[in-house]
């Protein structure tokens, strides 16, 4: 029996019996995977208070042969992102962002780059919950990450919502603060990844539309 660790942030859990729970996590190395947490639903278990959505932990695990629901073994808690039990708008643009990376992706695909653009996020919006760049930053980032970067000078976009939109898929999450977007073009913005979305993976979250962007 081979055992294997890593770092990963929780992406979601549910339970799998009245004992135990399945986690879903984001991986700097291995990707995305799932492990059943045995008794982590028990009042006494090791697990209990370390397995929460968007914990950061150092986790253990052995494969099954059988599944693609690996064995947790040990976890050891690295941060709890506490900000987003206080922040609603921050919580929902990190959930949104969370299940946006499940759509896209395939389970123990390793993509370089994408543990650290979804902890970036969390960063960015631990300071600015508010910040109208954090969901399209986020998409136009994601979107290079995955080799789709929109061909934005054949849009029809306005030439300054086309820069800006140049600027947050390039720019360091610092950098992204700093740039400023008139309503008309949040509104620009949101409509044309929401389109384009759409046409690269079908239907999106619904989280997406809690807020506006």
């Amino acid at each position: 029996m081979i055992i294997e660790t890593s770092k990963g942030l929780v992406l979601r859990t549910r339970p799998l019996t009245e004992t135990s729970l399945i986690v879903h996590w984001l991986t700097p190395d291995l990707g995305r995977l799932a492990t059943v947490a045995k008794g982590a639903r028990r009042p006494k278990s090791p697990f209990r208070g370390k397995l929460d959505l968007f914990y950061e932990v150092e986790f253990s695990f052995t494969r099954s042969r059988a599944s693609e629901l690996h064995n947790l073994r040990e976890v050891s808690l690295i941060e709890t992102n506490g900000f987003l039990r206080r922040e609603l708008t921050a919580l929902r643009s990190a959930s949104y962002a969370g299940a946006l990376i499940e759509k896209t992706t395939e389970t123990e695909t390793p993509l370089g780059g994408l543990y650290e653009l979804m902890t970036g996020l969390l960063r960015f919006v631990a300071k600015l919950p508010d910040a109208d760049q954090a969901v399209p930053a986020f998409e136009l980032k994601l979107l290079d990450q995955l080799g789709l970067t929109p061909d934005l000078e054949s849009s029809r976009l306005q030439p300054g919502t086309k820069i800006l939109m140049r600027k947050m898929a390039e720019l360091c999450w610092n950098d992204v603060a700093r740039l400023k977007l008139s309503a008309a073009q949040q509104e620009e913005i949101h409509h044309f990844l929401h389109g384009f979305l759409i046409y690269q993976f079908g239907p999106l979250p619904r989280s997406r539309n809690h807020r506006s962007l």
